[in-house]
């Protein structure tokens, strides 16, 4: 798949449900106050596992490790770019540990119908999830991610 790569996506599965942070909603935010999933842009120098790691810190306090990762995939993006979407399992117990970061108004664990059928997710998630959970081969995700250490501005 050609185009550069500019961000990663995560489906967090915290039991059964979805990790999901509701974005703010400042104007000019594309899909402000929309239901999105953790991860973002990517930095220079990074892999898209990283990215998608390091926004998932700094988005809801958690420290996945990149074997945490089951499935991934790129995507095409409207601008001819790429974002990749992967997905990842950890215990329902990992939601005492979310905390919301610097970014969004709030977070919610979702049930997957919930997230399907809900007005205001970020569009292009719900067939992302659906390939996964259709059982869509993932591509080769890349491991070799190394855990950067979390930073944080107090929110005000």
């Amino acid at each position: 798949m050609a185009g550069r790569v500019i961000g990663a996506k995560l489906a967090l599965f915290v039991g059964d449900r979805l990790a999901t942070l509701q974005r703010d909603d400042t104007p000019g935010l594309l899909w402000a106050g929309y239901w999105d999933l953790p991860g973002g842009g990517i930095e220079p120098g990074e892999t898209p596992l990283q990215c998608v790691l390091r926004e998932t810190r700094e988005e809801l306090s958690l420290a996945l490790d990149p074997h945490q990762i089951t499935w991934g995939r790129a995507y095409g993006t409207s601008s001819g770019d790429v974002s990749w979407f992967f997905a990842a399992h950890v215990a329902a117990a990992v939601e005492a540990q979310i905390v919301l970061g610097d970014e969004g108004q709030g977070w919610a664990l979702m049930s997957v119908d919930t997230f399907v059928a809900h007005d205001t997710v970020v569009p292009q998630f719900k067939p992302r999830l659906g390939d996964y959970l259709a059982g869509v081969a993932s591509e080769h995700v890349d491991r070799r991610a190394e855990q950067v250490p979390l930073k944080r501005t107090p929110r005000t």
